[in-house]
């Protein structure tokens, strides 16, 4: 019983998050890279802000995967956030919003 919940657990570890939904893991590691750099640009590095808004687990708190996916899509008005919906799909947005809050947990 113990090695079976023990085999169960390392799966576990190893599957994507459920929130990966189909994106292949290579995907993944183009918009984690994304975040680094392209958002990264503008939320800085950290992601403490910059031009941009932090992006940081106190900044991000009470906000939901679909508030921020709506964010990446359409940007904010009146700021320096763009909309991202031409060169992102709603599942890749998505992913970037729900990995930002759970890195940020």
């Amino acid at each position: 019983m113990v090695r079976g919940v023990a085999i169960l657990f390392v799966i576990a570890l190893c599957a994507p998050p459920l929130w990966a939904g189909s994106l292949s893991l290579s995907r993944q590691e183009q918009l984690a890279h994304l975040i680094t750099q392209d958002c990264g640009s503008c939320h800085g590095l950290n992601l403490t802000g910059g031009l941009g808004r932090a992006i940081t687990p106190e900044a991000l708190k009470g906000r939901t995967v679909e508030g921020l996916q709506t964010i990446v899509l359409d940007g904010i008005p009146g700021t320096a956030m763009p909309s991202w919906r031409p060169l992102l799909s709603e599942t890749e947005a998505k992913w970037i919003a729900a990995y930002l809050l759970e890195v940020n947990e």
